[in-house]
């Protein structure tokens, strides 16, 4: 019998982590991160208020997540992701930045999504640059996968949307097909979106576009 690989939101590749980050992480997280356990989240409890409430997963090194997290105040983020260093850089941004509205996660998304989010809890999703594992043989490892994306909608809102963003064409390819596939979801654009206002250019994205890589915007919503 052919064994199937559980999916997972991530392959761990740790990075060096910083002084400024090491410290960051140890102080901070008791205060703005929320440990992985088996019990669904009270959000509204969490965040202590009633309003919408949309997840990232893959944050890099958190400055995106910041910079939209200051532009709108009145709506609350759960960030996901794995690696201490980007981790401890997002938690150091939210405290110098005083935020309320901004939650750390340090585990595996797909086990989060599993055990501890309670379904039709969100209002959006941000999936930017996810690894695009550029090789053939690893496109299995990539995170928008059919099985990855119907558990994903069992948490969204009826009118929720699914943001993701690539700089690999092929990538951005997959995604249209997995997303488009997917019975619960309806495209906002023909194919890809333009770029919504809300999703800042990151020092990667534009380095990129300065040498002509295009990026590509998919934003699909709940039915």
């Amino acid at each position: 019998m052919t064994e199937h690989r559980p999916i997972r939101s991530f392959v761990l590749r740790q990075g060096r982590v910083s002084n400024a980050q090491r410290r960051a992480h140890e102080t901070l997280m008791p205060k703005y991160g929320i440990p992985f356990a088996d019990g669904l989240l009270d959000l509204g409890q969490i965040f202590g208020r009633s309003a919408p409430k949309f997840l990232e997963i893959g944050f890099g090194m958190g400055e995106t997540t910041v910079t939209i997290a200051k532009a709108h105040p009145q709506y609350d983020y759960l960030a996901i992701d794995v690696h201490t260093p980007g981790v401890g850089s997002l938690l150091k941004q939210i405290d110098e930045s005083g935020l309320v509205n901004v939650r750390v996660i340090q585990h595996d998304a797909v086990e989060v999504l599993q055990r501890m989010l309670p379904s039709d809890c969100l209002d959006g999703v941000h999936i930017f640059f996810p690894d695009p594992w550029p090789k053939a043989r690893h496109h299995k490892r990539r995170l928008i996968q059919p099985e990855f994306i119907t558990l994903l909608c069992r948490h969204l809102k009826q009118g929720a949307y699914i943001h993701a963003a690539t700089d690999w064409e092929d990538y951005a390819g997959q995604i249209l097909e997995v997303l488009s596939n997917e019975s619960q979801l309806a495209n906002t654009a023909i194919d890809h979106a333009p770029g919504p206002e809300y999703r800042p250019l990151t020092k990667f994205e534009q380095r990129g576009l300065q040498l002509g890589h295009g990026v590509w915007d998919l934003v699909f919503r709940r039915k």
